[in-house]
């Protein structure tokens, strides 16, 4: 299970953006920044890993839904979650799309029944939880899967030279509340995958072209997961 005191970090960090920025620039860096242009190449990454039209979105981590918002004129059922209210109550203030859920999530659970969406995403997610969480995150996520839907997460990783700089921070903010920095190397990811039953359709590396001219590449590294289809 997620700790609470990792909960309850990221809820005093999030409220400290509060006190010192105004509301959407709080919201902005709550998330990372780059709101509007992060969230248009999550967008074109989910379309491009096989999001169907029409189809059902789990967005784990949401945050202040830089996603959804970018995704907002699809007719398409989205479902973002997170583990701090405020920034589920900005998104989908922000989203404005009534027929969407946001859900405030304790703990390792997706909201959904089995066998029911044809996508998760994690963005940024990974990149602060511990191995056993993701692995755990990765099962809750194959339950409520259709078959042949998919999974989608973004990584830390070693083995690309410009990553090293977020681990350099990272060792800079030991002992601090800022969330911890994760990474993950394609061996446990094929691990997992392996594990679960799932196919790796893919993993990209973080420098790797493959989206369009507007995001020619997207800085995390991401794996794409699928779940199998029946004999």
């Amino acid at each position: 299970m997620l700790e609470r005191q990792e909960t309850r970090n990221y809820i005093e960090h999030v409220d400290a953006l509060l006190a010192e920025h105004p509301l959407d620039e709080a919201m902005a860096l709550a998330v990372g920044g780059d709101y509007s242009t992060v969230g248009r190449l999550e967008r074109a990454l989910v379309l491009y890993c096989g999001l169907p039209p029409n189809g059902t979105l789990v967005d784990v981590g949401c945050g202040s839904g830089r996603a959804g918002f970018a995704l907002r004129d699809l007719p398409i059922r989205y479902v973002g979650t997170d583990v701090v209210p405020k920034l589920t109550e900005y998104a989908a203030a922000k989203c404005a799309r009534d027929d969407w859920r946001f859900v405030v999530t304790d703990g390792i659970s997706i909201p959904e029944p089995a066998a029911s969406v044809d996508m998760v995403s994690f963005f940024s997610v990974f990149t602060h939880l511990r191995h056993e969480e993701c692995w755990l995150y990765l099962c809750e996520a194959k339950r409520v899967l259709k078959e042949g839907g998919r999974i989608l997460f973004s990584f830390l990783d070693f083995g690309v030279p410009f990553h090293w700089q977020f681990f350099e921070h990272a060792v800079g903010q030991l002992g601090s509340t800022h969330p911890a920095t994760i990474f993950i190397d394609h061996g446990a990811v094929r691990a997992w995958a392996a594990h679960l039953d799932l196919s790796v359709v893919r993993i990209y590396d973080a420098t790797e072209p493959f989206i369009n001219d507007e995001f020619p590449f997207f800085g995390h590294s991401f794996a794409v997961l699928e779940k199998a289809m029946p004999a």
